[in-house]
């Protein structure tokens, strides 16, 4: 605290390191993609492996930190929203991989910063800063782009499956910004966790290869880190920003693709994608002494 009673420096180092979360998070899921895609498993089979490893770790990391009871016993409503909307996500995202390319995935949940401000705006009375509004607005245009080349081919239906991964997501990441004190481990293994019996009886998760049941593993190791630095660092920094920060795994995720997969991203996707990414350049710019 300040000579004047401020308690500024203290809150300029929260809101840094949770941007530092949020980055973490945003890079950690970029290789998303590469995981769903560069195995054979269906949807289910991946969700069902990527689910076990996923509780096994984020379990395994709450009980080092020796909050088991709270994380689990702690969550009230706002902890069970975030699992059950969180288990909807978790189905879409996988899907969408399956259904349409990785930059499309990646570049519609840009449109999140739009979304996730506006549910705050509404539901807790976050203002919206101007920048925010425009950046979030130029996000949204760039993804209506990215949908448009692909009307007439079956990635609509993926591209679809992306937007409703993306509304959950924004919701996800209000709520830890309304509830800050929400766990962010006890939610995350929840919503796995339900989804392992549904695994079961819509997909053939035991007939997966145990060399694919080995990289869903490590899928689901790192989402599991992806999903508690996305929890912590979403209640340190506003919905929109948190939103666009997350957004950097736009550029990332394409890019992987393109040099893993070798898969490339036609004309409307960079396109879209260029004008996405320039939003959120744009956002995260600050100039110097402006205030957090």
């Amino acid at each position: 605290m300040t000579a004047d009673g401020s308690s500024a420096p203290r809150l300029r180092t929260d809101y840094a390191l949770g941007v530092g979360l949020l980055v973490a998070s945003a890079v950690t899921f970029s290789t998303a993609g590469l995981f769903t895609k560069g195995v054979e498993a269906g949807a289910w089979a991946v969700i069902f492996w990527r689910g076990v490893f996923a509780v096994l770790a984020t379990t395994a990391w709450a009980a080092a930190r020796s909050s088991l009871r709270r994380e689990f016993l702690g969550m009230g409503a706002a902890g069970l929203t975030v699992a059950l909307v969180g288990a909807a996500g978790q189905v879409a995202f996988i899907s969408a991989f399956k259904s349409t390319s990785i930059a499309n995935v990646a570049l519609i949940y840009a449109i999140a910063p739009l979304i996730a401000a506006l549910m705050a705006w509404v539901a807790i009375g976050e203002r919206m800063e101007r920048r925010t509004m425009f950046c979030a607005a130029a996000a949204f245009a760039g993804v209506g782009i990215v949908v448009w080349g692909s009307v007439g081919s079956l990635n609509v239906w993926g591209d679809f499956l992306a937007l409703l991964m993306t509304l959950v997501m924004a919701l996800i990441m209000v709520v830890y910004r309304a509830r800050p004190e929400t766990p962010s481990a006890g939610p995350s293994v929840m919503q796995s966790a339900l989804l392992l019996p549904l695994a079961i009886v819509f997909g053939t998760p035991f007939q997966t290869a145990p060399q694919e049941v080995a990289i869903l593993a490590a899928f689901g190791i790192l989402f599991a880190i992806a999903s508690v630095t996305l929890a912590e660092g979403a209640k340190r920094v506003p919905a929109g920003q948190t939103a666009l920060i997350g957004a950097l795994e736009t550029p990332l995720a394409p890019l992987l693709a393109l040099l893993v997969l070798s898969e490339i991203p036609p004309a409307a996707t960079l396109t879209g994608g260029a004008v996405i990414f320039a939003a959120v350049l744009i956002s995260m710019w600050r100039r110097p002494g402006t205030k957090v």
